[in-house]
């Protein structure tokens, strides 16, 4: 799932073959982006906010007008389900990632392909661009993330720490660090230059399905099979809060641009969006409590010590 680069559509994926985007503030139905005839396993917006590209079990990606709906390309090239895809900072590439065990870069204008890269040894589940477009990131199922040169193709880095499946990667908006997340329940960060482990954040129950950055880089997102997603401190690897609700694995997360929201999407069929901005999560309160909150109250539910005065 993703966020439009002004905050105001999310759009997210789904086994029914379809995409859809909403109105990130009310949740009205926008956009649904039919063609795949498989479940669509991933859906990003251009840096420009003007297309959508989406990734399927089918093999193909496909990329979208994100104000008509229209189809404008068809990736194919993959051998077997694509799993993840993404665009560079620029919009001018794209990337997908793939169970054949392979990534490609693509030319977004034209779907050309630009670039293979090989070299994990099981399926490649999750891909991502660093912040200037010179490196990518892959997670993979052989319990490995790789750093590869996004011109040449030329692997840089093999990150092993992880004692499962590599089901996530993300790199932070400063580009110093990247975060991984692994069905071994845990979630690692890592120096992005040296390749050195930083921090393990452990504190979901089940395995992890995905792991963003915030946009400042300061706080970090999971989502596992165990029905949570958790907000970390990025420095500290501190849980700050866990976010309940949905009633299976929450597989997709995606904070807003303007970091108040987070939004998560779940094999419940549903995708949800949450407030993180601790004044707006107040005056939403006060709309809908009656009483005086007591102090353990609002450490559980806003994590402050102090209780603002409800009318």
């Amino acid at each position: 799932m993703a966020f439009s680069p002004d905050g105001k559509r999310l759009a997210t994926s789904s086994d029914d073959h379809t995409a859809k985007v909403w109105d990130a503030s009310t949740g009205r139905e926008l956009l649904t982006l039919r063609g795949h005839q498989n479940n669509v396993t991933s859906v990003v917006f251009s840096p420009d906010g003007k297309r959508l590209a989406t990734a399927s079990a089918g093999t193909t990606a496909r990329v979208w007008d994100a104000a008509s709906g229209e189809q404008l390309l068809i990736l194919d090239g993959h051998d077997d389900a694509v799993s993840s895809i993404v665009f560079s900072p620029d919009g001018r590439r794209l990337v997908t990632s793939s169970l054949d065990k392979t990534a490609r870069v693509w030319d977004a204008s034209n779907g050309d392909e630009l670039l293979k890269l090989s070299g994990h040894q099981d399926r490649v589940w999750d891909v991502a661009f660093s912040p200037d477009g010179k490196r990518l990131a892959t997670a993979s199922a052989d319990q490995t993330a790789r750093l590869w040169d996004a011109a040449t193709g030329h692997e840089l880095l093999d990150l092993r720490g992880h004692q499962d499946e590599v089901k996530s990667v993300a790199f932070s908006p400063d580009g110093k660090r990247l975060a991984t997340a692994s069905e071994d329940k845990t979630a690692k960060l890592w120096d992005a230059a040296s390749g050195r482990e930083l921090l393990t954040l452990r504190g979901h129950q089940m395995l992890l399905l995905g792991v963003v950055f915030s946009p400042d880089s300061r706080r970090l997102a999971t989502v596992s099979w165990d029905r949570t997603a958790k907000v970390w401190d990025a420095s500290s690897g501190q849980e700050l809060v866990t976010l309940s609700g949905h009633l299976d694995a929450v597989t997709g997360v995606a904070f807003s641009p303007n970091e108040k929201l987070l939004a998560t999407s779940s094999f419940d069929g549903t995708a949800r969006v949450y407030i993180l901005n601790i004044p707006d999560l107040f005056a939403l309160a006060r709309t809908r409590i009656t009483r005086q909150l007591t102090s353990a109250e609002c450490k559980d539910y806003f994590q402050t010590e102090t209780c603002p005065p409800l009318p």
